[in-house]
């Protein structure tokens, strides 16, 4: 036997927020209650322990021959007030590793019978699935257009012909955190999980880049399904060393010498299913046997591919400046740190003030570095490299919004009465303009619905964020606004605006 931690971690409005206070229950599958906690001002949790299989049934294909589960499950509910209560089944505990269990808590509408719960099942690890893998051509080459590095990915929850499954929207670090957990295991070699990431990070890029599903009709970026892409869990865990090597490395892609695009890294599991690509089982041989990522790329792809890293991250205004800043650095970008950290910290108070951010990295600047790195489980070094840089900018990104969106929301006037007005596309005017504040507003707390442009134009972009709603919310997927498509997104406009209080400057 062996054990394992779990963390939760409970935020919402795309991690512009900590939920705090909310009561956590960690119970066993059988409903046997394990632990009782509530999240701190952070909105996390300690660490618990739990009991596991020993790490050694992660390391061999052999290791779940007899029928067993190479790791240990239970099940965790949080709930808040003004929120839906999450029931969360299925959470996946690995010997020797944390999980980190990061829990995006909704607003309770503000109607006459809210939905109060909802029940998440996490499907089992990718390895132990037998569906074929990643089936699909790969894409043509194209060699000229720069590669960038998308701050979101639209995820689409099923096969790409399964209308009714739902598309969620998730940042594009956090979709590789999730699909590596997913599709391996954390107890694994570092060299091997470095080769695997790099894999799911470049698949993923190239399915961004070639407008794979766009060019076919699809509104997503990708799917999850793992006969045509890679296997990403809704609502999943995530491993704390997957996150850590990923916040390194999410921007690094593989590409072949002469070619821009990212390549088509094909993998399988390589024992139950084989492929042309990479063996995932085969990276943990070749890591014990003292390859390192690249080599194990090799390996398995032409030899002429190359790892490149892109600082072309859309969403992030600043790239970061090339060295790490740590206690004694000065200039311009040791101020945008500390700026940003005092922003960041009215939203997370647990952050430390920088009383006087002047440009020049002292011991309080290091100190709310510590505690922002504590905060979103990064390496708590004091010292602000790539991976905390892109996390600080991202984290900014996300509380400014929030706080502009709040502000603007006296300019749409949203009264307490929906507008008696039918929409479709090709309508024009305030009453579009006022649907699509209320939709990008939406858009922030539930991750399967698209942000807009506010511009007053119902275009197709419009029509396909208010389906997505509807499928969210269980109307008929129209794309047309009509009476009970008004009430309903009232409703939960006004249960964001009087659940969430979004903390002002000051």
């Amino acid at each position: 036997m062996g054990t394992g931690y779990i963390r939760i971690q409970a935020s919402t409005a795309d991690e512009a927020l900590p939920v705090a206070g909310a009561d956590v229950m960690i119970k066993q599958r059988n409903g046997n209650r394990l632990f009782k906690t509530r999240t701190g001002e952070d909105g996390k949790t300690e660490d618990f322990p739990l009991p596991t299989p020993s790490a050694a049934y992660t390391l061999s294909p052999c290791g779940n021959c007899n029928g067993a589960l190479p790791y240990s499950l239970c099940d965790v509910d949080i709930k808040a007030d003004g929120f839906v209560t999450k029931h969360i089944r299925g959470v996946q505990i690995l010997d020797t590793q944390t999980t980190i269990l990061p829990v995006n808590m909704q607003p309770l509408a503000e109607e006459p019978n809210p939905v109060r719960e909802e029940v998440v099942e996490i499907p089992p690890a990718g390895l132990l699935l037998s569906e074929e893998y990643r089936k699909m051509d790969p894409p043509i080459a194209r060699a000229a257009e720069e590669v960038i590095i998308p701050d979101y990915i639209t995820v689409h929850l099923g096969r790409p012909d399964n209308a009714s499954a739902r598309n969620v929207r998730v940042k594009f670090p956090e979709y590789v955190k999730n699909t590596a957990s997913s599709e391996i295991y954390a107890t694994w070699p570092e060299e091997s999980l470095r080769a695997n990431i790099h894999a799911i990070t470049t698949f993923a890029l190239n399915r961004v880049y070639t407008e794979w599903y766009p060019a076919r009709g699809y509104n997503f970026d990708i799917t999850n399904s793992t006969s045509y892409d890679q296997y990403f869990r809704y609502e999943g865990p995530i491993f704390e060393s997957i996150s850590r090597i990923t916040d390194e490395i999410f921007n690094v892609y593989a590409h072949r010498f002469g070619f821009r695009n990212p390549f088509f890294t094909q993998y399988c599991n390589g024992t139950t299913v084989t492929c042309p690509g990479m063996s995932q089982w085969g990276t943990v041989t070749l890591a014990n046997q003292g390859m390192e990522a690249l080599e194990i790329l090799h390996y398995y792809y032409p030899q002429d591919l190359q790892l490149t890293m892109s600082d072309n991250i859309t969403g992030i205004t600043e790239s970061f400046p090339g060295e790490p800043l740590n206690l004694g650095s000065t200039g311009e970008s040791v101020r945008r740190v500390q700026n940003d950290l005092n922003r960041i910290r009215i939203n997370y108070p647990l952050i430390p003030a920088i009383p006087n951010p002047n440009g020049v990295f002292d011991s309080e600047t290091q100190s709310a570095v510590i505690t922002f790195q504590r905060v979103f489980n990064i390496n708590a070094n004091g010292i602000v490299n790539r991976a905390t840089w892109n996390r600080i900018a991202s984290i900014f990104v996300a509380v400014t919004r929030l706080a502009e969106l709040d502000g603007e929301g006296i300019r749409y006037t949203i009264g307490i009465n929906p507008p008696d007005i039918t929409l479709s596309q090709g309508s024009r005017g305030e009453y579009v303009q006022e649907l699509q504040f209320i939709l990008t507003v939406i858009s922030v707390f539930y991750p399967s619905v698209p942000p807009v442009i506010i511009d007053g134009v119902f275009g197709s972009v419009d029509k396909n964020a208010v389906m997505e709603f509807q499928k969210t919310f269980g109307l008929p997927q129209t794309g047309v606004v009509n009476a009970e498509v008004w009430n309903k997104l009232y409703t939960v406009y006004r249960g964001i605006k009087n659940n969430v209080p979004v903390p002002e400057e000051g």
